[in-house]
């Protein structure tokens, strides 16, 4: 079962379940558990591969997909007796989260996607194709930074920049490649994700220097006319650590106004 937390509060019954994204680890929602759990009971957990969960190996590379993911997500929360939560993630966490509720829509009762990719810029195309032909010779950390410096460039995000980077210096190099095998799964899915609109709830939280998946989810918001993107100024793609206490004011707002 993969590694997770939970932080019970006295005076609230609802969950919320923190998803990180690939590379990174349970502790990147360090800036937003002291607020949530004034609020909510928190779940944070470590996927497999990552953080404490990262002895929780693929076994099987070609069986590997986001069901699996999944699957190992909804283990936690039945061990837990978590019959349903509200859902945060960044990133590809955005992803496993949208999969979640396809599969399991009773469990979600609302998602705040940040830093969320739900479409494929060409720059971003043509990066998922080289990581993919040279990821058997290239070392795992030097892919995982060029990416990095090219997902979030400027030197005003440099603190999460470098906490990614840091935190999957903690990720087996064979994993990490295993993870990566997922990128050539995502057009298909992305595509089935931008044209439903699922019925929870959703929030899109994105850095206004997002250049990557702004632009993206701008155009989704247009066709998801149930769903709502906050822009948050002067952030990059890690929105939650760019801008922690915006990030967590937007989120909980959106969460208490979700139930009406």
């Amino acid at each position: 079962m993969l590694s997770h937390k939970i932080f019970r509060s006295d005076d609230s019954k609802e969950w919320v379940c923190f998803v990180h994204g690939a590379g990174g680890s349970s502790s990147i929602w360090y800036p937003q558990l002291r607020d949530f759990t004034k609020e909510f009971n928190v779940l944070v957990l470590d996927l497999r591969g990552h953080g404490k969960s990262r002895s929780i190996k693929i076994q099987d590379v070609k069986k590997f997909n986001f069901d699996v993911i999944v699957d190992d997500i909804t283990e936690v929360l039945a061990h837990q007796k978590i019959e349903k939560a509200h859902f945060i993630g960044i990133s590809l966490g955005t992803i496993i989260i949208r999969c979640i509720a396809e599969r399991h829509p009773s469990i979600v009762q609302s998602m705040c996607l940040g830093g969320a990719v739900f479409k494929l810029s060409l720059k971003s195309k043509f990066l998922i194709k080289i990581g993919n032909l040279t990821k058997s010779f290239i070392p795992h950390m030097l892919l995982y930074r060029i990416f990095a410096t090219i997902i979030i460039p400027k030197n005003a995000f440099k603190q999460s920049r470098l906490f990614f980077i840091n935190e999957a210096k903690k990720v087996y190099s064979r994993e990490f490649k295993k993870w990566f095998t997922l990128t050539s799964k995502l057009k298909p899915l992305l595509y089935v994700f931008r044209e439903k609109e699922h019925a929870a709830p959703t929030l899109y939280l994105m850095g206004q220097h997002d250049s990557l998946f702004l632009p993206g989810i701008r155009s989704l918001i247009e066709k998801h006319k149930q769903s709502q993107l906050k822009v948050i100024p002067n952030c990059g793609h890690v929105v939650n650590i760019d801008a922690p206490s915006e990030f967590n004011k937007i989120c909980i707002d959106f969460i208490q106004s979700s139930r009406k």
